[in-house]
């Protein structure tokens, strides 16, 4: 699709009268943000009975100007997308002037939607959008023909004061629950067995993992790529529904080559390998036993699944690096010290926010 008709349809850009965003202090603030259901009443998300009350949306509403006021990201990508132009016109009053969306999510009945989409905010002009597409004779290669990422992942182009402009990119894998929710096919398995339940859940959570390690590794090949043609500094940022250190995910911050020697892996590779924000801080500050705070708990069980991963522009181990990662907070009040007043109708994932300082 032609460039200039996309970004009109999907970016809200301001005049180009209008002057750029000035940084008062040589520091910008990246946060991921999974938004839960965020649907404007009276629309439904994912069955006819999850519709909000005005009051409930006004809190939810309420809470995440509060978490922009606090924290003061200048970029964010969010995930669970459902009211795309409520939450373009709630940032604009935060002092969001530049908005990017690139997919919409499916509706039914009218009035149930379905399919969340992911979206990115910020301070600093949007000069480019683009969906990210799966490239299929990898996929082919890997046994896949014809594969679609389950949600579309984003890339925004923005210019960022000090570096310029920055590839960034926003997605959210799929997601650990089943493939399929539906019984195996007597012919495998017999039916309305626990068999049947205990093969079929086995079943579906790899095919959900397949899913989610492919996803990864063919939105890494389609940034390399993008890196080579572009040569622009990148991040990455999303829910990730996995830990970064999982065999479906580790290949995002791998810097191995087998048969390469170490000498030629830090000369040749370091150019294209991401990395973690939270180990890029830590080393940067001398606090590698820090504890990593979690991004979600499920009962008792707590996992950081929500990530900001940074090229080495920003990696102070690299020695023409413009930034370093200077603090990594995760907002995560809500989740361990919640006010139901405050906090009942926020989201159910902690938010991660990463400050990159300019380097003397």
């Amino acid at each position: 699709m032609h460039f200039g008709l996309y970004l009109l349809r999907v970016c809200s850009v301001p005049n180009v009268n209008q002057p750029s965003y000035e940084v008062p202090v040589p520091t910008v603030k990246i946060a991921s943000f999974n938004l839960l259901n965020y649907l404007e009443p009276p629309m439904a998300y994912y069955d006819f009975q999850n519709i909000y009350t005005l009051e409930q949306w006004h809190k939810k509403q309420a809470w995440i100007t509060r978490f922009l006021d606090k924290n003061q990201p200048d970029i964010i990508g969010f995930q669970e997308v459902f009211s795309s132009e409520s939450l373009q016109s709630l940032l604009e009053k935060a002092g969001y002037p530049y908005y990017a969306v690139i997919d919409s999510p499916t509706v039914i009945d009218d009035f149930i939607y379905r399919s969340p989409v992911v979206a990115i905010a910020s301070k600093f002009p949007i000069t480019e959008i683009s969906t990210v597409t799966a490239d299929q004779q990898a996929a082919t290669l890997l046994g896949l023909h014809d594969f679609h990422f389950s949600r579309k992942p984003l890339r925004a182009t923005i210019n960022i004061p000090h570096i310029g402009l920055t590839d960034c990119y926003v997605t959210h894998f799929k997601s650990k629950r089943s493939l399929f929710d539906d019984p195996l096919p007597s012919t495998i398995v017999p039916s309305d067995t626990a068999l049947s339940r205990f093969a079929g859940q086995r079943l579906g959570s790899w095919g959900s993992a397949m899913l989610r390690g492919t996803e990864a590794n063919l939105l890494l090949l389609a940034i390399l790529k993008q890196r080579e043609s572009s040569a622009r500094p990148m991040l990455l940022m999303g829910d990730f529904n996995d830990e970064l250190s999982s065999s479906c995910l580790e290949q995002l911050i791998a810097g191995n080559v087998f048969g390469m020697s170490d000498s030629d892996i830090e000369r040749l590779i370091g150019y294209y390998r991401l990395y973690d924000s939270w180990t890029l801080f830590t080393q940067n500050t001398e606090q590698a036993t820090l504890s990593r705070p979690p991004t979600h708990y499920f009962g008792a069980k707590s996992s950081v699944l929500d990530y900001i991963l940074l090229s080495q522009e920003f990696n102070a181990q690299y020695r023409g690096s413009l930034f370093e990662v200077s603090h990594y907070h995760t907002e995560d009040k809500h989740l361990v010290n919640s006010s139901f007043e405050e906090d009942g109708y926020s989201t159910d994932h902690a938010l991660p926010c990463v400050t990159l300082s300019l380097r003397c």
